[in-house]
């Protein structure tokens, strides 16, 4: 199936999982993102915040801005204070812009594997015993997938920096990074439904890779979710559920198609 198709399955699982989440009384499941940002919201404020005053004091022991002893001593002092706190207040936000899609991932693994169980189970009309081994090896799997696609991802982020300095054909390297991005976003939402087909990891990277289209549509909204300034991790949480089950839902659309239509 081409590129573009399976670009519109991954999208087109969106446009249905608003709905199939409140007709099949899933959205309970989205108080846990609220919980977890109220937790994450806490201690990043706690810790930027310690760090940031740890940082300033630093700096300014080695300036030492109480001897100076001119006139306008007093405005430097506060303007230094400011872009000294500014500086870092914006280098964190940068960081956890990056940082945090793969947090939510992997804090929310249990949550999303259950969610995508759960889609399952009623469209394909099977039934998954409750475990609680299983949802903790479910768990485990997303959580290890999580940290190798954001190390892959870290080792493009690299390679693309590097690119973008050719003229030319580094202006390409922004939407790169940004498919790329949404590509193991989505590769992560995807393999919930793999680990109960029984696919290791190895045949789940295969079928991704067969379904980069269906990856990358899945993937582009948690993605475009992050770039919102400041809310964008905190919304994430709770794009996240709805990504799992548009992928469940994609997944389930073609495979209809394929049975439907097999040449």
């Amino acid at each position: 199936m081409s590129l573009i198709k399976d670009l519109q399955f991954g999208f087109s699982g969106y446009g249905k999982a608003l709905e199939f989440i409140f007709k099949n009384r899933l959205y309970y499941y989205f108080l846990i993102p609220l919980l977890l940002n109220i937790l994450l919201f806490g201690t990043t404020l706690s810790f930027v915040g310690e760090f940031t005053a740890y940082s300033t004091s630093y700096i300014q022991s080695i300036l030492n801005p109480e001897s100076w002893d001119f006139f306008g001593a007093d405005i430097l002092k506060g303007t230094i204070s400011f872009i000294i706190n500014l500086v870092l207040y914006f280098f964190f936000f940068l960081l956890y812009a990056f940082l945090g899609g793969y947090i939510i991932l992997i804090l929310l693994s249990p949550v999303l594997s259950v969610v995508s169980e759960k889609a399952e189970r009623i469209l394909y009309k099977t039934d998954y015993p409750f475990s609680w081994a299983q949802i903790i090896k479910d768990s485990w799997r997303g959580i290890k997938l999580a940290i190798r696609n954001f190390l892959i991802e870290s080792a493009t982020i690299i390679l693309l920096f590097l690119i973008s300095f050719v003229p030319v054909i580094g202006l390409a390297t922004t939407p790169i990074l940004f498919i790329v991005s949404a590509y193991y976003y989505g590769f992560s939402f995807i393999d919930y439904t793999s680990e109960r087909r029984k696919l290791n990891s190895r045949q789940s990277i295969q079928f991704v890779k067969q379904n980069k289209g269906l990856a990358i549509g899945n993937g582009i909204p948690f993605a475009l979710t992050l770039l919102i300034p400041f809310v964008g991790v905190s919304l994430s949480g709770f794009i996240a559920i709805i990504s799992t089950v548009a992928a469940t839902l994609s997944i389930f659309q073609k495979e209809q198609l394929i049975e439907q239509y097999p040449n």
